[in-house]
């Protein structure tokens, strides 16, 4: 046998082994990237009926937790807290469960999930964030020491583990909840715009088929501290067409003004899925939470 022959015919056999034990992407598992701030953190309080989930809803692990048996990039079954620096729910969390509720039996959803306080929209530009860490005062030295968590860039571990859950699902969405500390930033749509491209481009996505849901910060109805966000939030879909905000008009929040409750977590996620929901062309039949009602602002 000719020595090109030989190495065509080795050639064809190591591509055909690398391709043994993983199965192509199944497009009923519907992936959503999910990153912000606080809020998208979570810190609501669980209740013992969140300690029990259904398995189609999973989270891909952001960190390896021996004390969970959870391993970094890897599904694990939607059980609450979803990341490791977080202890309660956010919005991911009657997000998953709605979503998964509304779907066909043979549909799974996972999410991949990053957070990161007090932080500025300019964390996950990856062209912007090193310059921003760097401007940080003193006394926000906190920030920077979360960022370290993620290899010190949050949105390059974002797409890392984007990549990983891509080899088992579809992306079918970006949700973020972000603004609380850009509430006077005039240009926050396009610098969310620009992230939006950035991840297309770095995971290779159909925008046509990705849409991005951004939640609106506590509402003014309940005196929001940063209310202020949701007015500049609202021209995101002009500036980036395939763009959803979702609101939380009636929403309860903490005492803090800046934070809602733990009600208030599950009713905006509940908002975000069914938004997803109807993109995606499914009817919502099933409620996983029940809509709260918002106690009146004093």
């Amino acid at each position: 046998m000719r020595l090109k022959t030989l190495c065509a015919v080795t050639a064809l056999f190591a591509v055909g082994f690398a391709g043994v034990g993983r199965a192509a992407p199944d497009p009923n598992f519907h992936l959503f990237l999910c990153f912000g701030q606080s809020n998208m953190e979570g810190g609501g309080r669980i209740e013992e009926r969140e300690r029990t989930v259904d398995p189609r809803f999973q989270v891909l692990a952001d960190f390896d937790q021996p004390d969970r048996g959870r391993t970094m990039g890897r599904w694990h079954a939607a059980v609450p807290p979803l990341t490791r620096r977080t202890r309660g729910i956010s919005l991911v969390d009657s997000f998953g469960r709605t979503m998964v509720a509304n779907l066909p039996a043979a549909h799974r959803v996972g999410v991949v999930k990053l957070g990161v306080s007090g932080t500025k929209i300019e964390l996950w530009d990856k062209d912007a964030f090193r310059g921003y860490l760097a401007a940080l005062p003193p006394a926000d030295a906190w920030k920077t020491r979360i960022a370290n968590e993620y290899d010190g860039d949050p949105y390059a571990y974002l797409v890392k583990l984007a990549k990983i859950a891509q080899q088992d699902g579809v992306i079918r969405g970006i949700l973020i909840h972000q603004g609380e500390s850009n509430f006077l930033d005039e240009d926050w749509p396009k610098k969310v715009k620009k992230i939006y491209g950035d991840l297309v481009r770095d995971l290779a996505l159909d925008p046509a088929q990705v849409p991005l849901l951004a939640g609106e910060v506590v509402h003014a109805d309940q005196r929001g501290e940063k209310a202020n966000a949701n007015v500049i939030m609202q021209r995101l879909p002009e500036t980036l067409p395939n763009s959803h905000v979702i609101s939380s008009a009636g929403i309860p929040c903490n005492p803090d003004r800046l934070h809602f409750t733990a009600d208030g977590q599950r009713e905006l996620g509940r908002r975000y899925a069914v938004k997803l929901l109807g993109l995606m062309g499914h009817e919502v039949k099933v409620a996983a939470e029940p809509i709260v009602k918002a106690a009146p602002s004093p």
